[in-house]
């Protein structure tokens, strides 16, 4: 997505990452959750006028991938090529995700850098060569520490499972190169101690705090029993651990070691996207090579629940992986982006099912949001030919309508630009939404405009009839104008559809250079302006294997 004109120019991008996600598989709604998140809040920033970097990818190396592709019977590369193309890639597309880059691990660009950033960490003595034996998660690509396991029951009695994916570990002996992260913990404590909200929610910041107090073990850097990898430069028999050469990746996308124009423009990352299985290697691993290296730290590393069915983490490896084209084929792809952003505080775990996910969509969205775009077109249309009314007889009512958008635009720039909490922020558009609703069915426009149609009546009170009737579909298309503003980082595909119907674009210009801050300025769209009926926003939905 281009960069436009009205974007700061100078400062330093708003900088946002997703992980960089294993190739192993396509995508499922896990995935999806942490990307969408992600677009809908440099979306904001965007539509903030600011300066935006958001990137993803994929990560391609690793023993995972390789022993993936053998039993598809491909090479490693060959596999990545196509679940990139395939799956990864289209789905973002499909999803409207407007990243600025997509790095791919495997890349030039990438791996070069890895090998230089690896070697100076090297040239100043911070790796050093030794062994290890220990309990190795192939699915997480990690050591455990044998106070992590699980006891194995059933099919696996006997034997020590990892907790996250539930599956025995391997006991894993090498030589190998480590970099000194146990001399780090001091420093992290004291950055964590600083920086309070640099690990996000506070559950997962109280969980990383307390891991490092118990004191860190040096990090395994490299691998030597598999060759899938970034080679070591100054010993090819090893390659690169993959945590350390996926971690790199938000250096090297943005120019480390080859554009530093690009790099001291845009790094630091100022919000890191992670699922909270993650979140050690991001607040831990990867702040304090940062600091072996004397780079700057990111600003916030904000860690995402699980998404849950059946009390069970949603992913591939225990069967529970939904494909999101499943959701975007029944609901459509806006109200995809909504749900999960809507239905679950971000951060935390939250349980998915179709029916809470068909009963907010009829409630919300169609409704709610829906019913009174539709409601508001066709009035204009019946009693004013499809052009927008002046508002001329405003009142206690509307000043209501006017201090409610102020409200609701103020609390939703702060929980989804500063606080990353997009469930406060689309509820805060929402309530807003059900106040204008609540004042259409308090004002009666079907019955004001009785009298103001009202031929055989007194003229003055025709007159005022029509005054009256004038402010409340005024009220409510300049209340839809700005709601179809805010929402536009959520649900860019309707956001569109509306400003189409209400005329917006011939006055103000298009709905992508509308400004946050600014849809609270009351009277925006223009008197005249052609309001249509347009495409329902929500359309009735179908039952599933209907239609």
């Amino acid at each position: 997505m281009a960069a436009t004109g009205s974007e700061k120019d100078g400062a330093k991008a708003y900088y946002v990452s997703t992980p960089i996600y294993y190739v192993n598989d396509a995508p499922h709604l896990g995935h999806a959750y942490t990307t969408v998140a992600g677009d809908v809040l440099t979306r904001w920033h965007r539509q903030r006028g600011e300066k935006v970097w958001y990137l993803t990818g994929t990560d391609e190396h690793g023993q995972k991938i390789m022993r993936t592709a053998e039993a598809n019977g491909v090479s490693p590369q060959e596999w990545c090529d196509k679940l990139v193309e395939e799956a990864w890639k289209p789905l973002w597309e499909h999803l409207e995700i407007a990243n600025d880059d997509f790095i791919r691990t495997t890349e030039r660009r990438h791996t070069d850098r890895v090998k230089e950033f690896v070697q100076d960490l090297h040239d100043k003595g911070e790796i050093y060569k030794g062994g290890y034996e220990g309990p190795y998660c192939v699915g997480c690509e990690e050591y455990k520490l044998p106070g992590e396991l699980l006891d194995g029951e059933g099919e696996y009695a006997g034997q020590k499972l990892c907790p996250v994916h539930k599956k025995p570990v391997e006991i894993l002996k090498e030589e190998n190169y480590f970099f000194k992260l146990s001399e780090y913990g001091p420093r992290l404590l004291e950055f964590y101690a600083a920086h309070p909200g640099f690990i996000q929610p506070e559950s997962a910041r109280n969980e990383v705090v307390n891991f490092v107090k118990q004191g860190l073990q040096d990090l395994s850097i490299s691998r030597s029993t598999f060759d899938w990898g970034i080679p070591i430069p100054w010993d090819e028999k090893h390659v690169i651990y993959v945590w350390v050469d996926a971690l790199l990746n938000y250096a090297t996308a943005v120019g480390y070691n080859e554009n530093p124009a690009k790099f001291e423009d845009t790094f630091p990352a100022d919000v890191h996207l992670v699922g909270k299985d993650i979140l050690r290697f991001h607040a831990i691993i990867w702040p304090a090579m940062l600091m072996a290296q004397g780079l700057p730290v990111p600003g916030r590393i904000a860690a995402n629940g699980w998404l849950m069915v059946g009390g069970e983490k949603m992913s591939k490896s225990n069967l529970t992986g939904i494909k999101p084209q499943d959701l975007t084929s029944h609901f459509g792809v806006d109200a995809y982006r909504w749900y999960f952003l809507r239905a679950i505080a971000f951060g935390q775990d939250g349980s998915f099912s179709w029916e809470d996910f068909s009963a907010r969509y009829t409630s919300e969205l169609a409704n709610d949001y829906g019913n009174l775009a539709s409601r508001l077109a066709a009035m204009v249309g019946k009693y004013f030919g499809g052009s927008l009314p002046e508002a001329t007889a405003n009142g206690e009512a509307e000043k209501a309508v006017q201090e409610g958008l102020a409200r609701a635009v103020a609390e939703a720039d702060r929980r989804i630009g500063e606080e990353l909490d997009f469930q406060g922020g689309i509820l805060a558009v929402f309530d807003f939404v059900k106040q204008v609703n609540g004042y259409i069915t308090e004002q009666e426009p079907w019955k004001v405009a009785k009298t103001a149609f009202d031929q055989s009546g007194d003229p003055a009170v025709t007159e005022a009839g029509r005054a009256r009737l004038a402010t409340i579909l005024y009220t409510a298309a300049e209340s839809l104008r700005a709601v179809a503003v805010l929402l536009n980082p959520v649900m860019p595909d309707t956001s569109r559809k509306l400003w189409d119907s209400l005329g917006a674009e011939a006055s103000l210009g298009a709905l992508a250079d509308q400004r946050v801050q600014d849809a609270a300025e009351w009277g925006a769209l223009p008197a005249g302006s052609t309001v249509t009926k347009g495409a329902v926003l929500f359309p009735r939905l179908e039952e599933p294997g209907k239609g």
